[in-house]
């Protein structure tokens, strides 16, 4: 008995089980995520410290180094970087693929606490991580600003009702805000005003700590009443802040607002972020891997006109970029390709074969294979993207070659006379094992695919299992439905027409056939000039494929482009806001840009306060005749006319690869473990790679010339008026370090409040003359009692690789 045998004398119970596979397949159809790309997961977490005030060596060396000793312990650790900053340091780190990222989380948590001993005691806040895909970007950008609220009233909703609200949403992994600066009291106080009254920073500092405290204060506990004690501990604004009593002297108070100024301002004053010309904030949406980028648009959509209400109506919500525009006409393209292909293949079966029935029953395997397809895509979690839809596309071809193969051998028994049963059950069972071994010969072909390792393994094991399921899905069509099919529809008389039609099509193939049999004659007398061709075409071909251009994954124009603008290291951020604000006009201008947003300042999504970073978003492609990258160099000489700032643009990609941000789609990372030699070698390579007229926008993310003032201490000066290093550097920290003293605490969230001194001795080396330190017995000295100041040149940040400079 042959495998089609029961299928074929059950003809109703085959029709059920069909049926129950198009149900199936049209269910997962709808439950299927559609996404760009298939799954690709870097399990990666990056880990944020701020330590306001602090040099980019300090944060390398007393932060940095400690931690990624303990991170580097941690089993799957394939790569790690770190950027150390002004006061910033970001520590990326990227596992094997095949790693669990909850249990590396567990892995990073533990790693923090035992490193926690060594790190700096008065860290604002603890290491922080948050897991994260580089390989995928966020799937929505938001812009939130307001005309008529400060910043940081806009941040208050920003963070608290949008960021937390839309978190929550499934398939929402993280929504994270660029330019962030919540609210922050500044006490900016007078270093001559403090010095006349004999009083110091760390005076203020104390007053300062113990002004406003969040602590308990117990119950009363009587016979039949309980009552919570409570005190006015806190203090919440600048103005309850301006009567604090520092000190007293000559019997008077002395206030903060004697001795310099309380405002209400930002926690950052170095972060800026901008919507066209507005202060804004960024709202990035990243998609949980696997969650249906589609929906998840549509539920934000959903979700975000209620929590406007929620809001002021002076505080306006803008789109900046959806990714799901892209994906949707990614697909439908992809789609329509398909049906276009599937269209093609049943019209060449019909002018083949010439008759309904002929035509209709291998035609049905095409839906019948697909929709098995994407049940076995759904049960394995695949998605539909472009990857697993040009699979499908591919796979159409094969799905038909098996039930016309079963069909043709069933038709030569009808034509011989047997009875269409007959003929069904003697063509089915001589073609069955034909049709096996046909399966497994073009399922071979992708067994390779399965095996590969990486990222390429990643994306095209999904392409290898979808073709493989629809190749075993036709065959087993094939096997079952197409001769039931043919028992039940075909009948002799109907196979040979008469037609004009047919006649047509006869005389066609005739002529073709008659060709070919020329052709073929002709080739057989002439075999040696025939070989010698084969052998040229064989050169020729591996000739081209070692020219043609190679690269990892096709460059997409994807409607995005990232910007990166670079100026000199020692810019300061009103100059770095200058220039971004003279980029985003010229780029705002341009026809194809449909919204900017940009933020600069050193924060854990931007290094270096010399540096901005722009997301531009593109007009749909049917409104645009140039590629992203097209655009790309048609704005590439415009914003170099920006004096004083470099700018570099990529097209925004589907999918990219490593842990460093770069400013260009390719890069080399240089690591040693001698930094001289790091510093000598680098500036020589990166001139080299410039002369290669095959790359542009070469650069380096090495910037080793910021200007730094070195306070050179006499040591035995300062011990004899009985000041200590250590007290220099917690004077120096309170003035110029944006130092974060205590919290406020309300329902909704918790603010710094920030000691400095005023904006006006922040401005150049001189004034550190006027900076005194308390000696004992409250005497202030000034600081050019026992230091001089010399000019240096340090690194504006520190790079770290595998834990080597880099």
């Amino acid at each position: 008995m042959s495998i089609s045998e029961p299928f074929i004398r059950r003809p109703i119970a085959t029709s059920l089980m069909m049926l129950g596979v198009l149900v199936f397949g049209i269910g997962a159809y709808g439950l299927l995520p559609v996404a760009a790309l298939p799954k690709v997961d870097f399990p990666t977490i990056v880990v944020a410290v701020n330590y306001p005030g602090a040099s980019p060596d300090t944060m390398a060396s007393a932060i940095a180094t400690p931690l990624e000793q303990q991170f580097a312990t941690i089993p799957s650790l394939d790569q790690m970087t770190s950027t150390s900053g002004i006061g910033s340091l970001s520590i990326t780190l990227q596992f094997d693929l095949e790693r669990n990222i909850d249990a590396a989380a567990q892995d990073v948590q533990t790693a923090i606490n035992a490193a926690s001993g060594v790190l700096p005691k008065d860290l604002p806040t603890p290491p922080t991580y948050r897991k994260t895909n580089p390989a995928d970007r966020p799937v929505m950008i938001y812009a939130v600003h307001s005309d008529a609220l400060p910043i940081y009233r806009v941040d208050d909703y920003a963070y608290t009702i949008l960021a937390q609200k839309i978190s929550t949403l499934k398939g929402v992994s993280e929504a994270r805000i660029f330019g962030q600066r919540p609210y922050a009291p500044h006490i900016q106080v007078n270093p001559g005003a403090l010095a006349s009254r004999g009083i110091g920073l760390e005076d203020v500092r104390n007053a300062l700590l113990t002004a406003t405290v969040n602590r308990p204060k117990g119950v009363l506990e009587g016979a039949h009443q309980t009552f919570t004690l409570d005190t006015n501990d806190q203090l919440f604004t600048a103005d309850a802040y301006r009567n604090v009593i520092v000190a007293y002297r000559n019997g008077a108070p002395v206030r903060l607002k004697d001795i310099g100024n309380v405002v209400d301002s930002v926690q950052n004053e170095r972060i800026g972020a901008w919507y066209y010309d507005t202060p804004a904030e960024g709202l990035a949406i990243q998609r949980q891997a696997g969650a249906n980028t589609i929906e998840l648009v549509n539920s934000i959509q959903t979700l975000l006109p209620r929590l406007e209400e929620s809001i002021p109506p002076s505080v306006k919500v803008d789109l900046v970029s959806d990714r799901s525009l892209v994906v949707k006409a990614a697909v439908h393209d992809v789609q329509f390709t398909m049906m276009l292909t599937i269209g093609l293949v049943i019209i060449v079966i019909f002018v083949f074969l010439r008759t309904l029935w002929a035509t209709v029953i291998p035609s049905l395997a095409v839906p019948l294979s697909l929709l098995a397809t994407f049940g076995v895509m759904y049960a394995v979690g695949y998605s539909l993207d472009n990857i697993s839809l040009m699979a499908l596309t591919i796979s159409v071809g094969f799905v038909v070659d098996d039930a016309i193969v079963m069909i043709e051998n069933i038709v030569r028994y009808i034509e011989q006379g047997e009875r269409p049963f007959d003929a069904a059950l003697k063509g089915a069972g001589q073609i069955g094992f034909t049709i096996i071994s046909i399966t497994f010969s073009l399922i071979a072909v992708f067994i390779p695919l399965l095996f590969m390792g990486g990222i390429i393994g990643r994306l095209f094991r999904e392409f290898a299992v979808t073709v493989s399921v629809a190749v075993i899905a036709s065959a087993f069509v094939s096997l079952t439905l197409t001769p039931v099919l043919c028992s039940l529809f075909l009948k002799e008389q109907g196979l040979h027409g008469a037609g004009r039609l047919n006649q047509i099509a006869e005389r066609f193939f005739t002529g073709f056939l008659n060709i070919y049999d020329r052709g073929l004659r002709f080739v057989l007398r002439h075999q040696l000039p025939t070989l010698l061709s084969t052998l040229v075409l064989i050169v020729a071909t591996g000739y081209l494929y070692v020219i043609i251009p190679k690269g990892f994954f096709p460059e997409q124009d994807t409607g995005f482009i990232f910007g990166q603008a670079d100026a000199r290291e020692d810019s300061s951020f009103k100059a770095m806001s200058e220039h971004v604000q003279k980029i985003v006009e010229i780029v705002r201008h341009d026809p194809t840009v449909s919204g900017d947003f940009a933020f600069t300042g050193a924060s854990a999504y931007n290094p270096t306060e010399n540096t901005a970073r722009v997301f531009i978003q593109l007009v749909p492609h049917d409104q645009r005749s140039e590629t992203s990258g097209q655009i790309i160099r048609r704005l590439r000489p415009k914003v170099a006319a920006v004096e004083g700032v470099k700018f570099f643009m990529q097209s925004g990609q589907d999918i990219s690869i490593g842990g460093r941000l770069s400013r260009t789609l390719y890069q080399y990372t240089l690591t040693d473990t001698d930094v001289e030699e790091l510093n000598h070698w680098a500036p020589i390579i990166e001139r080299e790679m410039r002369k290669m007229h095959e790359l542009e926008d070469v650069a380096s993310d090495q910037q080793i010339a910021s200007p730094h003032i070195a306070i050179e201490i006499d040591r035995d000066a300062a011990s004899r008026m009985g000041i200590s290093p250590s007290l220099i550097d917690e004077t120096l920290y309170d003035a110029f370090g944006q130092r974060q003293v205590t919290t406020i605490y309300t329902s909704t969230s918790q603010y710094k409040v920030i000691l400095e001194v005023q904006p006006e001795y922040q401005e150049d080396p001189t004034a550190l003359s006027k900076i005194y330190i308390s000696a004992p017995g409250g005497t202030q000295v000034p600081l050019s009692a026992f230091a001089h100041l010399t000019s240096k040149v340090e690194p504006l940040s520190v790079n770290h690789q595998g834990q080597f400079p880099a």
